[in-house]
């Protein structure tokens, strides 16, 4: 498999992103001509009406049943319009995943949807898969093929923060103290909305999705390498910022890639 260009689409309610930063990234990683582009939904200009409704009826409600195609009322379609159009954050709301890369591949021009020519779109709808181990659906930070798909919320949500934020959170609230003070106290342990170190990690993200495009393999297994999927804040901040690069394995994989190109 081989990417000839890459096209990111922006997330505008995420300006933490620095699109034009991530795009020197994947140039100087990858040697490969990358596109920069406003968010999917706006850069295509679908019917807003038709894509509305696959949106709202791609929503889940129950985290413990398989996706079930979701019949929206006028009310959830109507707020759905209105987030195509305008660039803000909205109540934490679950999208079934795959769902949602069906809609955003509708939208790609077939003469885009070659082999080579590879999708990252960035989001900040809260996309989840099914997870049949445990059977309850798990929000994600990446959704991995072509296209793939970046969760600015699921970055934040899905990793889980330390056991102790937890813990002190549920005394809190069992004695009905203000818990805005939990916040300060556990500062840097995990990240938060438009939190600066953002754009390290869509870096260590991006690697995931165009590694996986490439190989078809899992993430990799060290902590030691921003392929890592970590299901901790903790890990995340580490792999992604403390290490911030790739195994010896899978940097040796991307030299290769990138000899093989030149």
């Amino acid at each position: 498999m081989k990417i000839s260009t890459v096209y990111l689409y922006d997330e505008p309610s995420v300006p933490e992103i620095k699109i034009e930063d991530l795009v020197k990234f994947i140039q100087e990683n990858f040697r490969v001509k990358v596109e920069s582009r406003e968010s999917v939904f706006r850069f295509f200009k679908p019917s807003s009406g038709a894509v509305s409704y696959e949106l709202a009826a791609c929503r889940i409600f129950d985290t413990k049943r398989p996706f079930e195609k979701h019949n929206p009322t006028n009310e959830e379609i109507k707020m759905e319009e209105e987030l195509l159009t305008e660039s803000k954050e909205t109540n934490i709301i679950m999208y079934d995943g795959f769902e949602f890369q069906k809609i955003i591949t509708s939208l790609i021009p077939e003469n885009e949807l070659q082999s080579d020519k590879f999708h990252l779109a960035f989001t900040n709808k809260l996309t989840c898969t099914y997870d049949f181990t445990d059977y309850r659906y798990h929000g994600r930070a990446v959704i991995c093929s072509n296209p793939s798909i970046i969760s600015t919320t699921g970055i934040i949500e899905a990793p889980a923060k330390p056991r102790e934020y937890y813990l002190a959170l549920l005394t809190k609230m069992t004695q009905g103290l203000n818990i805005d003070s939990i916040k300060d106290q556990f500062k840097g342990k995990y990240l938060e909305y438009h939190d600066s170190k953002l754009a390290d990690v869509v870096k260590g993200y991006a690697l995931q999705a165009l590694i996986y495009y490439l190989t078809g393999e899992p993430f990799c297994e060290s902590i030691e390498c921003r392929l890592f999927n970590a299901h901790w804040q903790a890990d995340l901040l580490y792999s992604q910022i403390q290490i911030g690069k790739l195994c010896n394995k899978h940097q040796q994989f991307l030299d290769t890639i990138v000899a093989n190109r030149e």
